[in-house]
């Protein structure tokens, strides 16, 4: 058993090669590459992906895990090597019942769908992007369909991002903490706006990524198993254990985009970073979910980088970083300017109260159409409607509404958006049961230590990779399912207090 299960490792490493070279060039391709290497780079990723496929998918691969199926079944559920070859052989199935065929046409669908989708946002032509979403309806149902004895057409699409999670659970978690979310936005709304000017002056670009490299190098951030670079869509990509990149961009003229998103993006490669090395090169190299991935960037950019405890350490420094644009902007008046709530069109510039709407907006609307009982040609009439209601926004137009995501016009209809909320609800249910350990947490962090947080995050989420599921890694960190209420006190402890609200 121990040779067949270093064989299964040896082909799992060869494959996590391919998968790794495949990061590498999408990498270079949104930060580097010149223009006119788009349409070899294309070319080289089909192929890196198609061996991928074909290599992880190798029957060979099949015969090892069902050899090693009665030693696993020896070994205690969450030990390495039992939930190494639970997990390969979870990915084994999922991708060997997807043809390869239908991958191929649905690549090459994508492809055009998005190109079509390029002009038609700028033109503001949903027309135009019907029949290609259309097509994309049709795969995504196909595709549910290879994984027969589902109880929502959803679910398997859902398993892809958030394995374990179902339709009916997400849908009755979102409609709770829509109910939660809507007064507090109308709450919010009604008093004075809070005066964010101080941000938006001019920021020189080279003391804003100095002072952000600064902060994440502080919070955990390894420069010696990572780096970071410029990209107009910040991101985190992995190539090993020992190579966790990040990238951010920067606004001159605005000072929380770039400091922002590097936290954000540090906190998703702090938990990769801190995955156990013995898990290189297989299936467990890797966060557990969409949902659990998110929580850490979350957790990192929102319930720390935005507190009070942060910023009363970390002012002073960024004050003396910028003196003619901060000299004369009290800590209060900065803390309640990165915190102002704002109702707002474009989910990515949404603040942490209003942010989660858009999500459960796209996610019903998701099931809608999966189900049959939304057609298409209706998704903008079921958007505005919808808007209107959760933000109080009469939405302008279809750029600024349907068609600003990307998602359903590059890649499938379902499973898309649920992991930003899941992320926000476990950041809090996570921090939650941190603080329960360690009362001390907030009190270092208003002193610039991280330590004990790291440690905690360490030891209950990075250490196990993708052993768990997401329902099994929350109920064991915290003894419960995911929860609404943590995010929701939250909230209230905070904005209640910004915002004078008698809530």
């Amino acid at each position: 058993m121990e040779q067949k299960l270093q064989e299964l490792k040896m082909r799992l490493a060869e494959a996590a090669d391919l998968d790794a070279a495949a990061a590498l060039l999408t990498w270079d391709q949104s930060t580097y590459m010149p223009p006119g290497g788009a349409l070899a780079r294309a070319r080289q990723l089909a192929t890196l992906t198609r061996l991928y496929h074909e290599r992880f998918t190798d029957p060979a691969v099949g015969r090892l895990l069902d050899d090693l199926r009665p030693y696993e079944e020896s070994l205690p559920y969450d030990s390495d090597d039992a939930s190494l070859v639970r997990v390969t052989r979870r990915e084994f199935e999922r991708m060997t019942r997807i043809p390869s065929d239908f991958l191929g046409d649905f690549y090459q669908h994508s492809s055009s769908a998005y190109q079509a989708w390029t002009q038609a946002h700028k033109e503001n032509d949903f027309q135009r992007m019907i029949p290609f979403l259309e097509k994309t309806l049709e795969l995504s149902r196909r595709l549910a369909n290879f994984f027969p004895g589902y109880q929502h057409i959803a679910d398997p699409l859902i398993d892809f991002a958030d394995y374990g999670m179902k339709a009916s659970a997400l849908r009755q978690l979102f409609a709770t903490l829509r109910q939660h979310l809507s007064p507090l936005v109308l709450a919010i709304a009604a008093q004075p706006p809070i005066d964010d000017s101080c941000l938006f002056k001019r920021y020189p670009e080279e003391r804003q990524l100095a002072f952000g490299s600064a902060v994440i190098r502080r919070m955990g951030y390894d420069f010696d198993r990572g780096r970071q670079d410029k990209t107009h869509h910040p991101f985190t990509t992995k190539f090993s254990l020992g190579d966790v990149r990040i990238t951010t961009r920067v606004q001159e003229n605005y000072l929380g985009d770039a400091l922002f998103s590097t936290i954000h993006e540090a906190g998703h490669a702090i938990y990769e970073q801190g995955i156990p090395m013995a898990f290189e090169g297989t299936t467990l190299a890797g966060g557990t979910s969409s949902g659990v991935h998110e929580s850490q960037s979350r957790l990192f950019e929102n319930i720390v980088g935005r507190s009070r405890s942060f910023w009363h350490y970390y002012y002073p420094s960024l004050q003396d970083m910028f003196p003619e644009q901060l000299r004369e902007v009290p800590e209060e008046a900065f803390y309640a300017a990165i915190n102002k709530v704002t109702p707002s069109f474009i989910r990515t510039d949404a603040d942490e109260v209003t942010y989660n709407l858009h999500i459960i907006l796209r996610f019903d609307l998701e099931l809608d159409l999966l189900e049959g009982r939304l057609e298409v040609k209706d998704l903008p009439r079921a958007w505005h409607e919808r808007f209107d209601q959760d933000l109080g926004l009469v939405v302008p137009d279809d750029a600024r509404g349907v068609m600003q995501d990307v998602h359903w016009f590059g890649g499938w209809i379902g499973g898309v958006f649920q992991g930003y909320t899941l992320g926000n609800l476990l950041s809090a249910q996570f921090l939650e049961a941190a603080l329960q350990a360690h009362p001390e947490i907030p009190g270092e962090i208003s002193q610039g230590q991280f330590g004990t947080l790291h440690a905690w995050l360490k030891e209950n989420i990075y250490q196990h990779g993708r052993k768990f599921t997401e329902p099994e890694l929350v109920q064991r960190v915290t003894g419960e399912p995911i929860r609404v209420e943590p995010f929701i006190q939250y909230l209230h402890q905070k904005y209640d207090a910004l915002y004078h609200l008698n809530t």
